[in-house]
């Protein structure tokens, strides 16, 4: 007890990284993790579809060809733009893969089956070398 009370900062230092190691395993979203070249397997042999759940801006600046754009903090406001995918493969993606598991958990909630999340997101999609399409087009 006397360690820990002259070393509290060093404590609390161990304490917060091993929480920060942990967060991505007790804070699991509604989706399983997919690589980059996993998702283009599903997309083009299931015919999975792609939602990028970035902001607007983001989006235009560069996405996943015929991802569609629905931001996390609208997704439950729009998910009727997406629901006839509910028994269909469903990528969700976004810059690193943080807002894409909570999306996917939303997801789960309500009703959707087959939820994907691109594991480290856009960056990962871009450092295995596969194309992006820019603008902010709809399909």
């Amino acid at each position: 007890m006397e360690f820990i009370n002259q070393n509290i900062l060093l404590v609390a230092v161990v304490v917060t990284s091993g929480l920060g190691l942990l967060w991505p395993m007790l804070v699991k979203g509604g989706g399983a993790a997919v690589n980059p070249s996993q998702a283009t397997l599903l997309i083009n042999r299931e015919d999975a579809h792609v939602v990028d759940v970035r902001e607007v801006g983001e989006f235009a600046a560069g996405h996943l060809p015929e991802a569609r754009n629905i931001p996390v903090a609208k997704l439950a406001d729009r998910v009727s733009e997406i629901e006839k995918y509910k028994d269909k493969p469903l990528i969700v993606c976004c810059a690193s893969g943080v807002r894409s598991s909570k999306a996917c958990g939303e997801l789960k909630k309500l009703g959707f089956n087959r939820l994907y999340t691109l594991a480290g997101g856009v960056d990962a999609w871009l450092q295995a070398g596969l194309p992006l399409k820019k603008g902010s087009r709809v399909k």
